[in-house]
């Protein structure tokens, strides 16, 4: 079959890998793409914000599946657009990617099913939002209500911390994204990740991972869109597992479906876990980034038949083949991310590396100028390693990385430290 997937990130790198790996995919094209993308599939040009646009795309290049990668274009209506033309599609509708595309969506939906998750509230204005901070008190949690790249959260430790964080959101740091705000009750314990397939009515979960928010060693400094990340979780035990599920997720789907928005797609549920029990942080409508990189990592070419299920409304009777293994991926990004930082400058080593089963180099923000390979965003390259203990796969990524020379890029030295 003939398959296109939309964006150009870290992400749809590894998507694409593992797509290319299933006998099932004659054509592959990846729009926009990026330098990494390119050596394994075709890239293509394209606004992948406008629907008509990539159907148009779709018709002419005889796309039989369409797999979109971020989350701007889910908001977008993109996949409404293929909808409609009778394209098979993965990825929600602009209604159900609400619960990624709205912070204050999401929580409506928590209060409405009794998932558990923190206390908030929601404003439009900066005095009264700074009332309830000082009412409320520090720790607490402020939000960008709409999406931000990642970017739009801010874990305030001092209520001055908190007061600044509304100023910058309301204030238009995050563009449309902050014309509400959302602040939330501070939860404490352990963050991990679930990602679950759903058609709709069935869900299926695929996976657990854990990411590295923040850029420095020892989670340190600003929050960042990810530094690196490994699958499994340990933290999220079968059983914690099996909680979210009953409590969060299910919950979550059957309102969506009652609401007459049913959700398809991979609903990715970001959880804190304390005491033996997950409450829902947030939710994501897409894969996430880097986790996708290590997901894919070990899911390999079944990641396309479990996306067919699950579009086709097949996953009742779908199921995930686990290898006994692990997986770790360290971001490399540019000197001075997430604040300013330089393009451009040209990455050598990456003909050392090691491209296979067990080692993968996934493009994030890369460019092709002059036959070279160039940085062009923040995070940049997901050095990504397979094995059969996670000691071993962070090994083989860090060795990987030793191989790499460019000054200009930097990496988190303890990825999987909370595991290991």
């Amino acid at each position: 079959m003939n398959i296109l997937i939309l964006g150009s990130g870290g992400r749809e790198h590894a998507l694409a890998w593992a797509v290319k790996q299933n006998p099932k995919t004659d054509r592959l094209i990846v729009a926009p793409g990026n330098a990494g993308i390119a050596q394994l599939a075709e890239c293509a040009d394209i606004d992948i914000l406008d629907g008509s646009t990539v159907v148009t795309f779709c018709e002419e290049n005889a796309i039989d599946f369409v797999i979109i990668g971020p989350e701007a274009p889910l908001a977008a209506g993109v996949a409404d657009a293929t909808r409609a033309a009778g394209l098979l599609t993965f990825g929600p509708s602009a209604a159900a990617a609400r619960l990624e595309a709205s912070k204050r969506f999401t929580k409506e939906i928590c209060d409405a099913c009794a998932a558990p998750t923190a206390a908030w509230a929601r404003f439009s204005e900066a005095a009264p939002a700074k009332d309830y901070i000082r009412r409320m008190g520090a720790p607490i949690v402020v939000k960008a209500d709409g999406l931000a790249a990642g970017k739009g959260v801010i874990v305030a430790m001092t209520e001055t911390e908190a007061l600044a964080a509304i100023d910058d959101i309301l204030g238009g740091a995050f563009g449309a994204a902050g014309a509400e705000v959302v602040i939330e009750a501070f939860m404490d314990g352990e963050e991990a990740s679930l990602f679950i397939l759903t058609d709709g009515t069935n869900a299926l979960p695929v996976g657990t991972a854990q990411d590295h928010k923040r850029v420095g060693d020892g989670d340190t400094g600003p929050n960042t869109g990810g530094m690196g990340a490994y699958s499994p979780a340990p933290v999220l035990t079968p059983e914690i597992e099996a909680q979210a599920m009953a409590e969060i997720v299910l919950p979550t789907i059957r309102e969506m479906a009652r609401r007459g928005t049913p959700y398809s797609g991979v609903l990715y549920a970001g959880l804190m876990i304390k005491d033996g029990r997950a409450r829902l942080v947030e939710y994501n409508a897409r894969f996430g980034d880097p986790e996708t990189q290590v997901l894919m990592m070990r899911l390999g070419a079944q990641a396309l038949d479990l996306m067919l299920a699950t579009a086709e409304g097949r996953l009742a009777d779908a199921r995930v083949n686990w290898a006994a293994d692990h997986a770790l991926t360290v971001v490399m990004a540019a000197r001075g991310y997430p604040g300013a930082y330089a393009k451009g400058s040209v990455i050598n080593g990456l003909d050392r590396m090691p491209e296979d089963s067990r080692h993968m180099v996934f493009h994030a923000g890369t460019a092709l100028k002059g036959g070279l390979v160039t940085a062009n965003g923040g995070r940049v390259l997901a050095i990504t390693a397979r094995g059969a203990t996670l000691e071993e796969a962070h090994h083989r990524a860090y060795s990987m990385i030793d191989l790499l020379d460019w000054p200009e890029g930097f990496s988190r030295s303890d990825i999987g430290w909370r595991a290991l």
